[in-house]
């Protein structure tokens, strides 16, 4: 055993872990005065070193090896279980569907956790958007979450000037933000890799500084009103105006404010599968075909006769769509919306859905916007901690499994021989 090696090992950890620490959890800002917490921090500091020796130890007697290889029953156990299950896909999937329509009439559903699963819906469409453009095209987009905000505006400023209903004023929405995502793929048509990420990042801030500026249209940081989808005109609210009709009184049944929250979460439901049938049928097509070979190689894509140019626009416009749809979802299910929903933060959220997920991968972006849509909200109660939480979550998936958590299996021809 090279302890030297471990406790050197030990010694830079713990150094690095104090430069991050510090700043995070020793230092409180409050109105007037900067307290500093270093007990914590200390505590902490103990944990890495101790941690990382015990580490470097376990790696170096050979432990590793052993404890590998008592998992390897439940590897093959796993292995057989994926092999049993391979057949029965369309079964599985019936039966999440079903849970997924029942959950919100058991008792264990509320408005609450309504709401929570009705904001995963609309990330994993989201991640839907972007996964066309990063996972299959391999384009960086760090600004997606402006077709996410031009979506949400385009509603609700559709409903207050124009007074279209959600029905009419969805698929608008979706247009308007794949204007947007065309408008942004003209000058980034000859951009990669930093190039490429730097300018979308701009897009997304200079979306979100308009929104914040044009204070006579969108309300400025204030914000807007949204109105909430109604069912063949029936409105799910206990106030009504002169001429409109409430779903409680349509079926003669008491007012319950669930219904509202069910009913948009029903009808994002079925937009998310038909979100994801889209996204299959677009991978096997001839355009999804296109768009994996521009991420592989674009100078080999351009020598095949690819048209390299109409396949990013595609790209940047079906992405947008679906990031638009997403936000007229968002500001339906919220009623309101503002400038500060829409941050740099999303962006990186809904990026990583698609980064841990596995690019190109349905049910991978599926997996990851369920838990990075659930574990920060087990985790509200360490509201302090729980971003560093969701960053080391991030760092052992990337370090564990590059590929995300669900790969991407390609289609494999194999050679037939012919007897002679």
């Amino acid at each position: 055993m090279d302890v030297t090696r471990s406790l050197k090992d030990a010694v830079i950890a713990t150094v690095l872990a104090g430069v991050l620490f510090v700043p995070i959890m020793g230092m409180v800002l409050h109105a007037t005065s900067l307290d500093f917490r270093l007990t914590r921090v200390a505590v902490m500091l103990v944990l890495v070193f101790f941690g990382r020796i015990g580490f470097s130890l376990f790696v170096q007697t050979g432990a590793s090896r052993h404890v590998l290889g008592a998992l390897q029953p439940l590897r093959d156990s796993w292995e057989e279980a994926k092999s049993a299950l391979q057949g029965r896909t369309a079964l599985i999937l019936a039966g999440l569907l079903v849970g997924l329509v029942v959950f919100p009439f058991l008792p264990v559903s509320s408005n609450y956790v309504m709401q929570v699963f009705t904001l995963t819906l609309i990330y994993v469409m989201l991640g839907i958007g972007l996964n066309i453009v990063v996972g299959l095209a391999g384009l960086l987009d760090l600004g997606y979450v402006a077709f996410y905000a031009v979506g949400a505006y385009s509603y609700a400023l559709l409903a207050q000037y124009f007074g279209l209903s959600f029905w009419m004023a969805l698929p608008m929405a979706g247009a308007l933000a794949a204007a947007a995502g065309c408008l942004l793929g003209f000058p980034v048509l000859r951009m990669h890799g930093d190039y490429l990420a730097i300018v979308t990042l701009g897009f997304g801030e200079i979306i979100r500084i308009l929104l914040t500026n044009m204070v006579w249209l969108t309300g400025g940081p204030n914000g807007m009103s949204a109105p909430r989808p109604t069912l063949f005109g029936l409105h799910f609210t206990m106030r009504l105006e002169p001429g409109q009709l409430s779903f409680h009184d349509f079926f003669g049944i008491p007012f319950d404010s669930s219904h509202r929250y069910v009913f948009i979460y029903l009808i994002l439901l079925v937009f998310v599968v038909a979100s994801v049938w889209i996204f299959k049928r677009l991978r096997e097509m001839p355009i999804g075909r296109a768009w994996e070979a521009l991420r592989e190689d674009e100078v080999a894509c351009k020598a095949l006769g690819i048209n390299h140019t109409t396949t990013k626009l595609s790209a940047f416009t079906l992405g947008a769509t679906f990031g638009g749809v997403g936000g007229a979802f968002y500001a339906a299910s919220e009623g309101f919306i503002n400038p500060a929903s829409f941050t740099f933060i999303e962006s990186a959220i809904i990026l990583s859905i698609v980064v841990l997920g596995g690019m190109g991968s349905i049910a991978g972006v599926v997996i990851a916007a369920v838990t990075l849509t659930l574990l920060p909200e087990l985790f509200r109660e360490f509201e302090n901690l729980r971003m560093l939480f969701f960053g080391m979550a991030m760092v052992f998936i990337m370090i564990w499994r590059p590929s995300g958590l669900l790969r991407v299996q390609r289609k494999r021809f194999e050679e037939i021989g012919h007897g002679g």
